[in-house]
């Protein structure tokens, strides 16, 4: 009896033992069929929905969309087009944001204020300057070192010893009326820069094998235009377009300030003498507009200073009367001048003279813009204010020409 219980045990354990082997085994070819082969994929029969959908996504071929998009290649209006004369960033993207200027790549082609297209082969290290605006220009753009010839009377202009006194060192070169071609030619420029009035003596410089822009700045849009031309020949675009963008700024505060103001009627008086003023065509116009004010001469066709009368000034009554700031009279002299005792200016004390201290503002130079604040200053003080005109003037030379102005 107790034997066939031995048995009967015995044969239980067995049985179980063998129930537990088939479940691991089962175990086992279940977890087989789930796991991926060497090649990544299940094992065949055993796909499941998601890893079908995946195979299907992964073989599909590309939607026309996406061929169309990696074959097509990019046209000229899809690709940020390059300036003339610009040079490759070697296939790095740029900062769209902030754009700088590019360098000048020479040769570079551009087109003077006569409408002359003028080649430059490369990068002058040689720079003849026959009009003072143009060297005054040259000062800002950080050109000075490389002047080797400058227009005659250069040791009359204050700003040559504030800002680069090794100019009044240089040779002359003449003036508008009397240019010295040979001389200049002597030099071995790779430019040379003069006024308009010159236009019929470039062709002997080019005959001497001198490169020439002729620039013509006689109002603002005409100052700037020649501003950017100077930069791209000279490779200092960055210095023009900052220097023309802070003078913009400046008028553009100034025009806010008196934008709701009368307009005071003005007459501004030539160097040579009172009874010569400027009228619409010439850069003076645009600075009494810029300041707030009207030009009296408006009506005047001259293309330079014209003469006129003292009945004709009587007749304008200006409110104020400005003198250049080169004048060869004083504001003294206008005030006691017993012919223009009738005159509103003249009764009232309003006339004035244009600072000169530094530079002549009433004609277009680099820092002409401080003529019209300071004259904004005189005819709407209280909307601006002669601190802010200071301040500006303090600011502009300090950080285009290097020195502290002193007013």
């Amino acid at each position: 009896m107790k034997r066939k219980q031995k048995r009967k045990h015995l044969t239980m354990t067995a049985l179980l033992a063998l129930l537990l082997a088939a479940a691991l085994t089962l175990g086992a070819c279940q977890s087989a069929a789930d796991e991926p082969d060497a090649n990544g994929s299940a094992q065949q029969g055993q796909e499941t929905p998601d890893t079908q959908e995946t195979q299907e996504m992964s073989e599909a071929p590309e939607t026309q969309e996406t061929q169309e998009m990696s074959e097509t290649p990019q046209t000229p209006e899809d690709t940020p087009s390059v300036e003339e004369g610009s040079q490759e960033d070697g296939g790095q993207d740029g900062n769209q944001d902030a754009p700088e200027q590019e360098d000048t790549a020479y040769p570079v082609t551009v087109m003077d204020q006569l409408g002359r297209e003028v080649i430059i082969q490369q990068e002058p290290q040689k720079i003849v300057s026959g009009y003072y605006i143009s060297s005054r220009l040259l000062i800002a753009l950080g050109q000075a070192e490389r002047m080797v010839g400058i227009e005659a009377k250069a040791d009359s202009r204050p700003i040559y010893s504030l800002a680069a006194p090794k100019l009044l060192e240089l040779p002359n070169v003449g003036t508008a009326k009397e240019f010295d071609l040979e001389g200049c030619a002597a030099l071995k420029p790779d430019l040379v820069i003069v006024p308009a009035k010159l236009k019929d003596s470039i062709a002997a410089m080019e005959e001497l094998g001198m490169t020439v822009l002729a620039v013509n700045p006689e109002d603002q849009e005409l100052f700037t235009e020649m501003a950017k031309l100077l930069g791209t020949a000279t490779n200092t675009k960055e210095q023009a377009v900052q220097l023309v963008a802070r003078a913009e700024e400046y008028l553009a505060q100034l025009q806010e300030a008196v934008k709701k103001e009368d307009a005071p009627s003005v007459y501004l008086a030539g160097n040579s003498a009172l009874l010569s003023t400027a009228g619409e065509a010439m850069y003076q116009h645009t600075l009494i507009m810029q300041a707030g004010g009207k030009n009296v001469a408006a009506e005047l066709t001259d293309a330079y200073w014209a003469e006129i009368s003292y009945e004709q000034l009587l007749a304008w009554n200006p409110d104020y009367i400005i003198l250049a700031a080169d004048a060869d009279y004083a504001v003294e002299d206008v005030l006691q001048d017993p012919q223009l005792q009738e005159c509103a200016a003249v009764q009232n004390g309003q006339v004035y003279q244009i600072p000169g201290t530094i530079e002549a503002w009433d004609s277009p130079v680099p820092g002409s813009v401080m003529g019209s604040l300071w004259l904004g200053s005189v005819l709407h003080p209280e909307q601006y204010s002669p601190e802010k005109y200071k301040q500006a003037v303090t600011d502009f030379y300090k950080e285009f020409y290097g020195f502290q102005a002193e007013l």
